[in-house]
């Protein structure tokens, strides 16, 4: 039998049982519908996450640190070269790093506890100072105010807590917070004084002598350090902790990269590194390093802990998290799959039916000359054409529903003063994938009616009334 031929006999047999197929391309929908609902549920929140980590910076940066630090512990330590022989992260080693392939910009990670002056009152706090290309951070999308004006600015960014405790508005634990529009109002434009200390040559207040050791001494092996003031006026108020990551040494207020540099602030690698305070070259506690492709990110990993550093990326702790995915794409797709599976009850009670109703038309068809697989492809087709109609509605079904599910969510959200997010999606492969899976379930459904229709006695057949 001829594959058109074929095709108008199932299409017509499917219509002259309307209401029954049609039921059970409706069941088959359903099954569909619900596995797209559950695999697009996870697929959108994958990509939610993979979303927030790239506009966070943190998907494409590899934190570079010394070995020389001794706090470290890890097995790459364990195995290479001890803290004391361990190479210094200096501008030398900033340098190189910019020039590995797939770097897009490297800059030192500058922070330091300081003393801020507002209004005749101190406070202290953690100083962080950021990249002009730190903008792109979702961090800063609901900020009251500016970004800094240039790399260089005498500017800082404050984040809401901050702010609170400059206004003396920190409320009691339970009581709802001020908004950062609140906060903004009697800050933006304001000088806060920020006192800090200054590493410097030897020579000006407080002279700190290197090494005992003086064959072995640098010349110049001493450094002062100076207490400096410097005015800087409040450009914008964060909502968001752009550093919630770092737990207790997260910064409170940040400062343009340029500036900080300029600054020369002590901090405390300079103590670690007494030997080479002097020099004019900085050394720092760690360094960030962007990529330009997030799938380049192990490449220059590998080349920077080859240049004997320790490093860490996102990477390393989105492997776990990739399983995580993993686990709950199987446990999705199998609650999902359920419903598809009851719906094939259907498919073989549809056609176990049509068998009994045309054992004639089957009896006839054998006689003129029609074999065993003719028929079994027949049903095999009906089968087919009632999967792939119900997994091309199923998904159609699907993403409506995903559709109506984030649509109420983000009212829920906006009610919550939380901005909106599209957590559902349902990607190309998926619904390949729904409509392929529909067609063969219902090819296996159908196993057991065709074979029982092409087992007919022809005779037996054209008896039956």
């Amino acid at each position: 039998m001829k594959i058109p031929d074929l095709t108008e006999l199932a299409l017509r047999n499917l219509r002259e049982s309307l209401l029954r197929n049609s039921l059970t391309t409706i069941g088959i929908s359903v099954g569909v519908a619900s596995l797209v609902a559950m695999l697009s549920l996870g697929t959108g929140l994958q990509q939610m996450l993979s979303r927030r980590l790239e506009k966070s910076g943190l998907f494409d940066t590899v934190f570079v640190s010394s070995r020389r630090d001794l706090r470290g512990g890890r097995q790459e330590e364990r195995n290479g070269p001890t803290p004391g022989e361990s190479r210094v992260l200096d501008e030398a080693a900033r340098v190189e790093m910019e020039h590995l392939p797939n770097v897009k910009e490297v800059y030192p990670d500058i922070r330091f506890s300081t003393e801020l002056q507002f209004e005749d009152k101190p406070h202290l706090t953690m100083i962080s100072a950021l990249p002009l290309s730190a903008k792109s951070n979702d961090s800063f999308d609901g900020m009251q105010g500016r970004f800094f004006s240039s790399d260089t600015a005498s500017e800082v960014i404050l984040q809401k807590s901050f702010a609170e405790e400059l206004l003396g508005k920190t409320p009691p634990l339970g009581q709802p917070e001020p908004s950062v529009a609140e906060l903004a109002k009697p800050l933006l434009g304001k000088e806060l004084t920020m006192r800090y200390a200054q590493r410097g040559e030897s020579g000006d207040q407080t002279s700190l002598p290197g090494p005992e050791n003086k064959e072995s001494e640098p010349a110049g092996a001493s450094y002062s350090v100076v207490s400096r003031e410097q005015k800087l006026t409040i450009a914008g108020i964060l909502d968001l902790d752009p550093e919630s990551l770092r737990g207790p040494m997260r910064a409170r207020v940040f400062l343009p990269l340029g500036l900080a540099e300029n600054l020369h602030v002590m901090q405390l690698v300079d103590l670690r590194e007494i030997s080479r305070a002097a020099s004019k070259e900085p050394v720092y506690s760690s360094i960030s390093v962007r990529v330009k492709d997030p799938s380049r990110i192990q490449g220059v990993e590998d080349a920077i802990k080859k240049m004997g550093f320790t490093t860490f990326s996102i990477l390393d702790a989105s492997r776990s998290l990739q399983q995580v995915f993993r686990v709950l794409y199987a446990f999705l797709g199998i609650f999902g799959s359920l419903a598809l599976i009851v719906a094939s009850i259907g498919i073989v009670n549809t056609l176990v039916m049509a068998i009994l109703e045309r054992r004639r038309e089957i009896g006839i068809m054998k006689a003129i000359g029609a074999s065993d697989s003719d028929v079994r492809k027949l049903f095999f087709a009906e089968a087919g054409a009632m999967g792939i109609a119900g997994g091309i509605i199923g998904v159609v079904l699907g993403w409506a529903i995903g559709q109506v599910i984030n649509f109420g969510t983000n009212i829920y959200l906006k009610s919550q003063s939380i901005p909106p997010e599209h957590f559902w999606a349902v990607p190309l492969w998926l619904v390949a994938f729904a409509i392929g899976f529909a067609c063969f379930v219902s090819l296996v459904s159908g196993l057991y009616p065709a074979g029982r229709a092409a087992r007919l006695d022809p005779v037996q057949a054209l008896r039956y009334e």
